[in-house]
């Protein structure tokens, strides 16, 4: 076994140690859904979801769950707290280079945070019918971008906060909106319209998710958008990170 392999096997052990994080992201989702599908009215058709049922356009939002509690919460803290018990300083002195720790922390809670995004789809279709995305490869792109885009926004806050509980509150300025445009708090159709469309360019993507999802045609404009934010948010993540 490698020396990342390695790394990353302990890690994730002490990942699984923090249950909230592994269940934020993996299990925190489908609860949602299943609790949501119980609601009466939310498997009907709504027109204000456009004909659809409000269960099925609140899916994408499901979805920014598991990303956002994992990209901006999770490893944010986690990265702060290496830095701030001098962890990534003393790997800075040994063969071990510290980016091998930071690659198995992105590894784990990006495979934990599509893990959860995998059961929502099952649980969603088998349990509530709800449908499966009707053009995968393009729902496929979106989601791998706006996978991107939504870490490099959690790994922004890692690089400039000294500490686990600041880490925390940086990447609130970035969680806060994307949960809210994502129509976490509210469902999309019934934000107002100039909301929607900030939205529709927010990472990680739920109108282009949703639009891959029931078969619409994803907006090009709306994908340049998801790669901008990774490429741009993984720049200045590697611009500002600091290991000390």
């Amino acid at each position: 076994m490698n020396t990342f392999a390695k790394i990353t096997a302990t890690e994730a052990k002490l990942f699984l140690r923090a249950p909230f994080a592994a269940a934020g992201g993996l299990l925190l989702p489908s609860i949602l859904l299943l609790a949501i599908g119980a609601i009466p009215g939310m498997s009907k058709p709504n027109e204000a979801a456009g004909g659809l049922r409000l269960l099925d356009a609140w899916v994408p939002s499901l979805i920014v769950v598991s990303l956002a509690m994992l990209a901006l919460q999770s490893i944010p803290a986690a990265v702060a707290t290496y830095r701030e018990q001098g962890v990534l300083r003393r790997l800075a002195t040994t063969p071990v280079h510290p980016v091998n720790l930071l690659g198995a922390q992105l590894l784990i809670h990006v495979v934990v945070s599509l893990a959860g995004i995998v059961l929502v789809l099952v649980l969603g279709n088998v349990v509530h019918d709800v449908p499966l995305p009707k053009h995968p490869l393009s729902f496929a792109l979106t989601l791998v971008l706006g996978v991107v885009a939504t870490f490099a926004l959690g790994l922004i806050a890692a690089a400039v906060a000294r500490t686990s509980k600041a880490a925390t509150g940086v990447a609130l300025v970035a969680f806060l909106p994307i949960m809210f445009f994502g129509g976490v708090y509210l469902p999309r159709p019934f934000l107002p319209d100039v909301l929607r469309r900030i939205g529709d360019y927010v990472p990680p993507g739920s109108q282009p998710l949703q639009d891959a999802w029931i078969g619409a045609g994803v907006q090009p404009l709306q994908l340049a958008a998801l790669a901008g934010f990774a490429v741009l948010g993984t720049a200045l993540a590697v611009r500002l990170f600091r290991w000390e």
